[in-house]
């Protein structure tokens, strides 16, 4: 038989699809999930920057935006850049559900590759999301240059073969996303080893990658958005809503009642209350944060941000205060306490994943925690409207390039509430 590795990576893939039906073929509610664990590096290092009211009183608003972390402060913006009135309100701390989890790499890639999603979905659209992605990447960091907001940093990414199986499934990918425009090189065991200093079977190198700080960039959009008239409220908990065809009607646990013409619904992976299709599997992410490594230098070629074809996949980025984080081991997430449980062992294993890479390199773990993402059957997050919840809009960036994929649905569903037309919103439709 002749091995053709994007069979077999859309066979794992068909194989993972049925097992996400199988398991998620319940009308689950959630209220507000237990998202994280640990201690999550950007709360030490930024604590809380701001403080937000929580709503004592009634309210009327054009449109309401549920969820205050990076996808609903990503919303607010262009709505507040439209000129177009809104509120956000979330049931925690601002930024304190799974964007203070966020290891913040921002990647064009999918947890699908290029070559693997084109059989999915067609060559035509998964060439757009790839580049819809890979353009999504400059517009965040020109929105930080508007906040002056410097914590993000261009960086080139590095995907490697975990094994030396999967060197044909990169020269598969490299040669798919060449075709797609998208500038790419192919490296050999030798120049990863020389640029980089580790040994890996082949990689693609890209230059389209950012790190940053998603629970200080949530919060630099939200103040920017309070002097353009933004309202936000934080510890204001939604528990009920009433749909019709000239608005919402929303109750929050203190009793106040919220008026909107408009919802956005940003609150990630707790939205599932309305699905009656099964549409994500969520996952607990493991993550280390080292010591400062002293050297004023990055530890290995211009900071680049490392990740592989493993799965669950190994990632591993540099912050702008010379750490390293690891990231990766990642669980179903079935039950938060089990899920706990892990951590110390998992931070052993991260910390191993890493020596084995850099053995001379002396990384010592200073913090640890756990994030849960979710993740779709063709990897892309849903954004839009949903036929059973009029007037309201959905900003679910799901999988590994949130963050990303948060942009994305910013523009999207500001275009449907300006009632303009985005060539986009069907690729990323419940409907698809």
């Amino acid at each position: 038989m002749v091995f053709n590795p994007v069979q077999k990576q859309f066979n794992d893939f068909s194989k993972k699809a049925r097992k996400i039906n199988r398991n998620f073929n319940l009308n689950i509610v959630y209220s507000i999930m237990d998202l994280t664990s640990g201690y999550p590096y950007w709360l030490i290092k930024s604590g809380l920057p701001a403080n937000y009211p929580k709503l004592e009183s009634n309210l009327k608003t054009d449109v309401l935006i549920i969820g205050g972390g990076i996808s609903g402060a990503l919303s607010a913006w262009h709505l507040c850049e439209a000129g177009i009135e809104c509120t956000v309100v979330d049931g925690r701390t601002i930024g304190l559900g799974s964007t203070s989890a966020s290891t913040s790499l921002l990647q064009y890639e999918l947890d699908t590759s290029l070559s693997v999603l084109s059989r999915i979905i067609g060559n035509k659209k998964a060439t757009r999301a790839y580049n819809l992605c890979y353009s999504a990447i400059d517009k965040l960091i020109a929105i930080s240059k508007k906040l002056q907001f410097t914590e993000i940093e261009k960086r080139h990414s590095l995907y490697f073969a975990a094994q030396e199986k999967d060197t044909k499934l990169l020269e598969l990918e490299y040669k798919a996303r060449s075709n797609a425009g998208l500038k790419v090189d192919l490296l050999n065991k030798r120049d990863i080893k020389k640029e980089y200093g580790f040994s890996a079977p082949a990689a693609i190198l890209s230059s389209q990658g950012a790190t940053t700080n998603a629970y200080m960039f949530t919060h630099a959009l939200l103040q920017q958005g309070l002097k353009k008239g933004l309202s936000v409220f934080d510890r204001t908990k939604i528990t009920s809503k009433k749909y019709s065809n000239t608005g919402i009607t929303l109750h929050t646990e203190q009793g106040h009642i919220i008026r909107a013409k408009k919802v956005i619904n940003a609150t990630g992976y707790e939205v599932t209350e309305f699905l009656n299709k099964n549409i994500i599997e969520l996952k607990s992410t493991y993550a280390l944060i080292s010591e400062n490594m002293q050297s004023p230098t990055p530890p290995w070629k211009d900071g680049t941000m490392l990740w592989n074809t493993a799965d669950p996949y190994l990632y591993i980025r540099i912050t702008s205060d010379n750490r390293i984080i690891v990231g990766g081991r990642d669980e179903d997430f079935y039950d938060p306490a089990a899920r706990d449980k892990l951590i110390k062992r998992k931070t052993k294993l991260l910390a191993k994943d890493f020596s084995k890479l850099f053995p001379s390199i002396n990384m010592i773990p200073e913090y640890s925690w756990i994030g849960t993402f979710g993740s779709t059957k063709d990897s892309l997050p849903y954004i839009g409207g949903y036929n059973k919840t009029p007037n309201t809009y959905y900003s679910l960036g799901f999988g590994g390039n949130g963050i990303v994929f948060s942009l994305i649905a910013a523009e999207i569903i500001c275009d449907m509430i300006k009632g303009k037309k985005n060539e986009n919103a069907e690729l990323f439709s419940f409907d698809r």
